[in-house]
């Protein structure tokens, strides 16, 4: 029963109601999106691309990901084998994104495979490195094993905001205040060479946690 991917009739309700509000709360916000890295240019990625971000950001990203690619991309979320797996799931499908269930905790492995497929398949990923658990922002090697194995670029992902609420948990969950000001940065791509030794690995994991870490030095965490 360990790896069973949890889902209840509640928790969809309650998910596609949050993804509603999701939408509702980010059409309040004041949007400047960044595209460094060029994937809203119609032919500029030929093949699926990984996006990586810190899980207490993804509140208003598939708002951003919408307007900025959602009619050229197709893309799916990594999210965990819980019920508030299966929340998010639901909530992120009402902004066009797919989902594939699984984390580090519950189900990694047939996680990794299926986001492998997915990769092989033409279609991008997103991955929150640091979920569902933490320890907030330190990148676990998934998404670089993903990277290296499949040849994906990873596309760093940053949000800052103007005025911001943060939460109780274990990642101080970020949500902008409604009619606030929200800069999402689509940072330049990093290619992960292939063939790596443990040691250029890890040096490859130390350098994309350091390009999402940048993200987070503009405001206060406090």
């Amino acid at each position: 029963m360990g790896s069973e991917v949890r889902e209840s009739r509640k928790a969809t309700m309650l998910g596609t109601l949050a993804g509603w509000l999701m939408r509702f709360w980010c059409a309040t916000l004041r949007f400047r999106i960044e595209d460094r890295c060029g994937i809203g240019e119609r032919g500029r990625f030929e093949g699926p691309v990984i996006y990586g971000l810190w899980h207490n950001r993804i509140f208003t990203v598939p708002s951003a990901w919408r307007r900025l690619c959602g009619r050229e991309r197709s893309t799916v979320v990594l999210t965990s084998a819980s019920h508030d797996g299966a929340m998010l799931a639901r909530a992120v499908g009402v902004f066009g994104l797919g989902a594939v269930r699984g984390s580090s905790s519950r189900r990694g492995v047939a996680a990794l495979v299926a986001l492998r497929k997915t990769l092989r398949g033409g279609t991008d990923i997103c991955v929150t490195p640091d979920g569902p658990r933490g320890p907030r922002y330190e990148l676990q090697p998934g998404l670089v094993k993903l990277a290296e194995a499949s040849g994906a670029p990873v596309i760093p992902i940053h949000v800052e905001f103007d005025s911001v609420w943060r939460l109780k948990s274990w990642d101080r969950f970020a949500l902008p205040k409604p009619f606030s000001r929200v800069r999402v940065i689509f940072d330049e791509a990093l290619a992960v060479p292939s063939g790596l030794s443990e040691a250029d690995f890890e040096t490859w994991r130390q350098r994309i946690e350091a390009v999402l870490r940048a993200g987070v030095e503009d405001f206060s965490e406090e």
